[in-house]
């Protein structure tokens, strides 16, 4: 494998990284108290109802089907790209190029519209307390706060997530297990599980709300040029990410519904005003208002672990666009005493401000329109790339050969989980109305913000090609020692 050099003024900090790390900061994405409290009870609700559970099981299914591709990459590809990487040195540059703007703009979505959620969540919780404030004042602290910590060293960023999540996890679990012990509202059953019940209503839009909720998973080979022995780390990180992910969702989701009761399940989410305010409804019923009121704090805490990981993976894509000359080569350098990706980080910081500062000043409501639209945009954009990373794995191997990968592993999973996302990019394309609230020109032009990126990523990698055709050849590949 043909390497490139890199030296200290554009190394990101080497061997700062663990598996336990990795799959913090990637769990964190993923804001499980986040997708548990937020998404699930809508996606039970504009879904399946109670198969929602059983939905999340075949989601996850499917990311460890597509994992197994994902890691065999991993281990021959390691650079900071990811995603990019992995078109650039599968299919070539210029789909690199259109990969690498899919990502920094799918990453920015999603970080910049969790500020929304972020913003309306703490202003909420602030005024139970009496400190009433705009959502956009909390949403800028926020995003300063996120600034010291993207600028700084990234295992700085690494401890506080892991501290979050933890918290999150075992809140929720507290939850989880007083609805085991009682059994429920009449008694525990596995009919969430059921083919029935997991194409009862709009599964399609389940499937969606699952995906969405797993976003972030996929950044463990962001953090390859930065982990402990990144041939054994990234693969088990992404492993243990999926799984634990995945049983978290799937057990949490089925212990909703028991909770509720089957039947009575859609009912009790229609009733409510607000259906995010159904997992705080069932831990007042179940384990009392102190759970409550800590889980209150841990989803505002949830939404912060989110954009600051997101952030961190945003950076990353920015820097490498950046040292690998797609975009200006003053992005693509690390500081002096971090080895962070200090100028991208900066740049994303200013994104999020300009952003956030827009909606605030038009009006616009923080979760219904910020969060809603942009995180849309971004599940959109991920699966895209995940779609794209699946053809690559094939075609990389098919013109590389490894005695150290079996077929099954380098074609037959891949094509599958390709030809699954495929058709998975068409319901999101199709439901998009329905899934963000966005009508008329905004729910044609928000999905085709992914296509023009694409487009704006090609050009950028044929301009390159151009005037640098070294360059251009070298995209995507791992750096040397």
């Amino acid at each position: 494998m043909t390497t490139i050099e890199a030296g200290p003024a554009n190394r990101l900090r080497k061997n700062s990284l663990g598996v336990g790390a990795i799959t913090f900061m990637v769990i964190s994405a993923a804001a499980p108290l986040t997708a548990v409290a937020g998404g699930t009870p809508l996606g039970m609700l504009m879904g399946n109802g109670a198969g929602f559970a059983g939905t999340y099981l075949i989601v996850t299914l499917l990311l460890l089907l597509f994992a197994v591709g994902y890691v065999a990459m991993s281990r021959h590809i390691g650079n900071a790209g990811a995603f990019y990487a992995y078109a650039a040195r599968g299919i070539g540059g210029l789909a690199g190029g259109a990969v690498a703007l899919i990502a920094i703009l799918s990453y920015n979505a999603m970080q910049i519209g969790v500020m929304g959620l972020l913003g309306a969540a703490t202003s909420g919780l602030f005024a139970g307390w009496g400190i009433d404030l705009p959502w956009w004042v909390w949403s800028f602290i926020a995003i300063a706060i996120v600034a010291v910590l993207g600028y700084r060293q990234v295992d700085l960023s690494a401890k506080i997530l892991t501290v979050l999540v933890l918290a999150e996890y075992i809140v929720v679990l507290i939850l989880d297990l007083t609805i085991l012990k009682t059994g429920g509202d009449s008694g525990l059953s596995a009919a969430p599980f059921s083919w029935s019940q997991i194409t009862s209503g709009a599964p399609a839009i389940a499937i969606l709300f699952c995906f969405a909720a797993f976003i972030g998973f996929e950044a463990t080979t962001i953090y390859a040029e930065e982990a402990r022995d990144p041939k054994v780390t990234i693969p088990r990180a992404t492993y243990f990410s999926v799984i634990l992910i995945g049983l978290f969702y799937m057990i949490t989701a089925w212990l909703m519904a028991v909770g509720a009761g089957v039947d009575k399940l859609l009912p009790s989410l229609q009733a409510l005003q607000d259906p995010t305010t159904f997992l705080f409804g069932l831990s007042d019923r179940y384990a009392g208002t102190l759970l409550t009121h800590a889980m209150s704090i841990l989803f505002v805490s949830s939404l912060f672990a989110g954009v600051l990981a997101f952030h961190n993976a945003v950076a990353r894509y920015i820097y490498v666009a950046g040292r690998e000359k797609l975009l200006p080569q003053s992005i693509g350098v690390t500081h002096s005493a971090h080895q962070s990706p200090h100028v991208a980080s900066v740049i994303q910081t200013v994104l999020a401000a300009i952003v956030v500062g827009l909606f605030a000043v038009l009006g616009l409501d923080p979760v219904l329109a910020l969060f809603s639209w942009l995180t849309n945009v971004a599940t959109l954009g991920v699966i895209v790339m995940m779609a794209v990373a699946s053809l690559a794995v094939v075609m990389y191997f098919r013109a590389n050969p490894s005695n150290q990968e079996s077929g099954l592993k380098t074609t037959i999973l891949p094509a599958l989980t390709f030809i699954a996302f495929v058709i998975i990019i068409y319901l999101i394309v199709i439901n998009f109305g329905s899934l963000s609230g966005a009508g008329g020109f905004l729910g044609v032009f928000l999905p085709a913000l992914v296509l023009i990126a694409a487009v704006v990523g090609l050009l950028l990698a044929a301009a390159l090609k151009g005037r640098d055709p070294t360059a251009f050849e070298r995209l995507g590949q791992p750096l040397s020692d």
